[in-house]
């Protein structure tokens, strides 16, 4: 398996749980990856978590976390 299609299946899997109501609780990194906890409030639901092994996915998710808590920037113009 090429190295996008490992990424490309667990930004599915982390997109996947998004839509479907659930919310990152936790990252914890180690040597083995970053093991990503999610949980869904309505309706409650059992925490899940995802062990993402490419760069490029937990880039993914904290580019989520990162791009929905902060405002965008204005762009400034100079004319």
């Amino acid at each position: 398996m090429s190295a996008f299609e490992e990424f490309d299946q667990e930004r599915q899997a982390i997109d996947s749980l998004l839509l479907q109501g659930y919310t990152v609780t936790g990252i914890f990194e180690d040597l083995d990856g970053a093991k990503v906890q999610f949980i869904r409030r309505e309706p409650a639901g059992e925490p899940v978590e995802l062990l993402l092994l490419t760069a490029d996915a937990r880039k993914h998710v904290t580019t989520l976390i990162f791009g929905g808590s902060k405002p965008a920037a204005p762009i400034e113009t100079h004319t």
